[in-house]
């Protein structure tokens, strides 16, 4: 299923789905120029941001060009980054900025 373009991994996804009730859903596509409005509606609801893939791109596991990652820079996940001291190369650490 992977070698198969996104829009028919999810049209795939959505028959197997199609008699549950708890919850699961597929989200459709959306077309148009709506990216700007989805992500304000992201940082509105305090998400940490959206990833996109382009319909009809199969699935590649990792890092790929043909996913995009768009972050909101006032997620939690985003402050907690800006308080690591990622000068010493030790990113786990999780230790904060001396001022």
């Amino acid at each position: 299923m992977r070698a198969l373009p996104l829009s028919i991994r999810k049209t795939n996804l959505a028959r197997l789905f199609a008699r549950r009730t708890d919850g699961i859903f597929i989200a459709p596509f959306e077309h148009g120029e709506i990216g700007l409005d989805l992500f304000d509606a992201a940082c509105n609801m305090g998400l940490e941001g959206l990833v996109s893939q382009h319909r009809d791109r199969s699935y590649r596991a990792g890092r790929s060009p043909h996913w995009v990652k768009v972050k909101n820079p006032a997620s939690p996940a985003m402050t907690r980054t800006a308080d690591v001291d990622w000068s010493s190369g030790s990113r786990g650490t999780n230790q904060r900025r001396r001022a």
